[in-house]
């Protein structure tokens, strides 16, 4: 084996950042089935509720949430096997086994994270800077492999029959075989498109580089769509699509006006905390239901909401006005057209 200055190694010399995204990616693992059981889906806290909440503003991946939340049997099996894939590759990493195959799986879990979630964060951008910085040290993992304190090391100072494969440089450690020529311009190229990357999702989903910059996790929003009065029932369509993901939007109460600004229909507070399950209709695994004091929306959620009313039955034929309101003052109204 060729002997290695340890202060020109490069995979030594990025041990630390090695073992922090290691640990970052297997401790998602461990959250999930050794200190809590989030991978049922009858338990509070369960995952597929997060990964719900990616909906309203994912970047290309959008309809493949989108089928996962209507699917839930399939969005288990999808959260059973990302959860898995998260622990082998945190797992590799920390040790360094085959340390440039798992980094491929660091930047794709990465990239996953950043385009699903990287619009999510009251405070400080969580979900974006996780992605793009995960984005950054699974290619920076790729190009050092692991030095010294790793398995790939181990395997190739004790000649195992796999170190001696072509693939092993690719998959494992030791120099990548790609001429000294091109090497910086690998780096180089691919350096300028994560920066790209970065750039392009701060502006989309924060408005980081021009414009105006905007939180969509900080206030709660609401879109109401669908709605229709037929004989004794209003029924409309209702999509949590912004605020923090871990409240819900406490609706306080639900208003129907006709064009002269009079209430023709109202639920207030204790009328929305017993609604029947059957007035409402959710699409997705986050669900919209009754809690103790109000209507609870979770982000993500979106459901047709049937309310019955013999005071609907006379209504005149004309525009009217449904109002809902948040318990922090917030409204959103849609006309509806009888």
């Amino acid at each position: 084996m060729q002997h290695i200055n340890v202060k020109n190694d490069a995979g030594l010399l990025a041990l630390a950042t090695r073992l922090v995204i290691g640990w970052t990616y297997f401790s998602a693992f461990w959250r999930r089935t050794i200190l809590a059981d989030k991978l049922d889906p009858e338990q509070a806290g369960y995952i597929g509720e997060k990964f719900n909440h990616f909906l309203p503003h994912a970047l290309g991946i959008k309809p493949v949430i989108q089928y996962l939340v209507e699917n839930p049997d399939t969005l288990w099996v999808a959260m059973v096997a990302f959860t898995i894939i998260e622990g082998i590759v945190g797992l590799f990493i920390i040790f360094g086994l085959f340390t440039r195959l798992m980094s491929v799986g660091v930047f794709g879990l990465a990239m996953g994270i950043l385009l699903g979630s990287g619009w999510i964060g009251t405070t400080c951008l969580d979900e974006w800077q996780i992605g793009v910085l995960g984005i950054a040290t699974g290619f920076v993992l790729f190009l050092t492999g692991s030095g010294m304190y790793s398995l790939d090391r181990y395997l190739m100072k004790n000649n195992y029959a796999i170190t001696k494969k072509k693939i092993f440089p690719w998959i494992g450690s030791g120099t990548l075989p790609i001429k000294d020529r091109i090497f910086p311009k690998v780096v180089l190229v691919g350096s300028l498109l994560i920066l790209g990357m970065t750039l392009m999702t701060n502006q989309v989903f924060h408005g980081g580089l021009w414009g105006t910059l905007h939180n969509k996790s900080v206030k709660p929003k609401l879109e109401i769509t669908q709605g229709e009065i037929s004989k004794n029932k209003l029924s409309f369509d209702v999509f949590r699509t912004e605020g923090v993901d871990v409240y819900g939007s406490w609706v306080i109460d639900i208003t129907l006006y006709d064009q002269q600004n009079n209430p023709v229909l109202s639920y207030g507070q204790d009328a929305l905390a017993t609604l029947p399950k059957e007035s409402i209709s959710n699409y997705y695994i986050a669900k919209i239901k009754p809690g103790k004091h109000s209507l609870i929306i979770p982000l993500g959620a979106k459901a047709t909401l049937h309310l019955k009313n013999k005071s609907l039955n006379d209504l005149a034929a004309g525009k009217y006005t449904l109002k809902i309101t948040d318990i922090s003052g917030a409204f959103w109204e849609h006309t509806i057209e009888k």
